[in-house]
C-alpha cells in the first residue's frame, strides 16, 4: 500500500490519481490518519461500514438481557438469601 503525508497531499494533490488506496500518515507524529479510497469502491466500503455499525445499534444492556429471563419469585428469595446465609454461618446448634 502506498503511503503519503498530509503535507504531500496539500502540495501534490494529483498524486492521489495514481492509486486505488492510499494510506495517509502524519509524519511528525508517525501516525496513520486515514485512507483515501477511489470512488469506485465507495459502495463496497459503505456496505462494510453498515455491517460494522449494525451491532453497535443494538443497545441492549446486560441488565436488559438478564431481566428477560428473570423469575420474580426467585429474585425475592435471593434478596433474603444473604440473611439466611449469615444466620446459618453464625448460629450453632449446640
Amino acid at each position: 500500500m502506498h503511503q503519503i503525508s498530509i503535507s504531500d497531499i496539500q502540495r501534490n494533490l494529483h498524486k492521489l490519481n495514481d492509486f486505488d488506496i492510499i494510506e495517509v500518515i502524519d509524519k511528525k507524529r508517525n501516525k496513520i490518519k486515514g485512507y483515501f479510497i477511489e470512488s469506485k469502491y465507495a459502495s463496497f466500503v459503505e456496505e462494510i461500514s453498515q455491517k460494522v455499525e449494525s451491532p453497535k445499534k443494538d443497545n441492549t444492556s446486560l441488565r436488559g438481557i438478564l431481566h428477560d429471563y428473570a423469575d420474580v419469585d426467585k429474585m425475592e428469595e435471593e434478596e433474603k438469601a444473604w440473611k439466611r446465609d449469615i444466620l446459618k454461618k453464625y448460629t450453632t446448634d449446640d
